[in-house]
């Protein structure tokens, strides 16, 4: 089995409704995202994916989180736009562009902060 490892970032704002701290109020983090996909198929000139191919995926993923204030998006109208459902909101939106690559996400991690983060599995 091969795992691919790529990752990016983001700036974003958002509050954590219910959270007793400074939490509950208006803040924000540079965003870490680190995504895992694996394959035991590798192409014609021996890649599983091509890293720019799924840091491109990615991109789009977290390209609509960017600068934004997260509460105001779905599906963080509902849900506290913490950094455990960021992490199931990157895993599900990259495993769909994943559907037509011999890929699949094993794993994404949103950290907020240096020595804190959030993965998300199917496992």
């Amino acid at each position: 089995m091969y795992r691919l490892m790529v990752q990016s970032s983001f700036a974003a704002a958002h509050q954590l409704k219910g959270y007793e701290g400074k939490c509950e109020g208006l803040h924000g983090h540079n965003w870490r995202v680190q995504v895992m996909a694996k394959t035991d198929v590798l192409n014609p000139i021996g890649l599983g994916i091509d890293f720019k191919v799924l840091k491109g995926m990615l991109q789009d993923v977290i390209s609509l989180l960017d600068h934004a204030f997260l509460n105001d998006i779905e599906p963080f109208k509902t849900q506290n736009p913490s950094s455990e459902n960021l992490a199931r909101h990157v895993f599900e939106e990259l495993s769909k562009k994943l559907e037509k690559e011999p890929a699949r996400l094993e794993w994404a991690r949103v950290w907020e902060s240096e020595s804190a983060f959030a993965q998300y599995s199917l496992e």
